[in-house]
């Protein structure tokens, strides 16, 4: 059976992509399409406020996206240099606090420690950080996209928990996104699950999905990496079958795996 990634492959470098091993291991056949493009900005502010590790009490990224704000900020060689000799020392006194492994091991890349991976989501994220945190404490330094989810910030302020939020990306539609969606259906026909890894995803990709499918669509099982991304499906009115109980590839295999069983058709 074949299965329709809504996300961009993993770098080519770095070996085969865990999702497509994953679904594979079920015997079922995975295609990735890339549905979002970035544009990173305020990389200047960023380097400057991470220049000032004395004035806050920690980070937090819920995206791989917003590591790789900084990582194109450490290229620049001075940055580099005063990342390695001081800074990364600095705000490693300090909790890094992550949602999901990916962004985990991102953190892990730039040599900090992150903390709180297993929380899967900006929600649980939230309570794990408030279990630890004092009220109006140093405030905690949070680069994001523009498209940020405002659970998390609403927790924090709830439980009297600075956050200083900078936005260092913006989301748009990948330029390429309908024509290899529509490249998708007319080789390989429809699928018999889609898999939405954002609710970004599920506004540039839904509607093309289901005009594609046209009257087959209620064949079609909809998964989610997460509660934010079921919740957008829903929203539009989708069925959704099932969603992974943690943001990883194992988790989400096994959840397709189940969905796809004749007994839940």
């Amino acid at each position: 059976m074949k299965v329709l990634l809504l996300k961009d492959p993993k770098d080519k470098d770095s070996g085969p992509d865990p999702y497509i091993k994953e679904l594979g291991s079920y015997s079922l056949e995975a295609t990735l399409i890339p549905v979002l493009s970035f544009e990173f900005v305020s990389l200047d502010s960023l380097f400057e406020k991470l220049s000032h590790p004395e004035c806050y009490g920690g980070l937090v990224f819920t995206s791989p996206r917003a590591l790789e704000a900084i990582k194109i900020c450490l290229k620049e060689k001075s940055k580099k240099e005063a990342w390695s000799k001081s800074l990364k020392q600095m705000w490693n006194i300090k909790p890094t606090y992550v949602v999901g492994k990916a962004t985990a091991s991102l953190v892990e890349e730039i040599g900090l420690i992150p903390q709180g991976e297993k929380s899967g989501n900006a929600e649980k994220l939230a309570e794990y950080i408030c279990s630890r945190e004092k009220p109006n404490s140093s405030a905690l330094l949070f680069p994001c996209g523009a498209l940020k989810r405002e659970v998390l910030p609403t927790v924090l302020r709830e439980k009297g928990i600075p956050l200083e939020s900078l936005t260092v990306y913006q989301t748009t539609q990948h330029p390429h996104l309908q024509e290899s969606l529509s490249s998708y259906f007319s080789q390989q026909g429809i699928p018999a699950g889609v898999v939405f890894f954002s609710p970004s995803g599920v506004k540039f990709c839904l509607q093309h999905i289901q005009k594609l499918s046209g009257d087959l669509i209620n064949q079609v099982k909809f998964a989610a990496i997460g509660p934010s991304t079921a919740q957008a499906l829903e929203g539009a009115g989708i069925p959704v079958s099932c969603t992974a109980g943690s943001p990883t590839p194992q988790d989400l295999a096994a959840a397709i795996h189940r969905a796809l069983q004749p007994q839940n058709c």
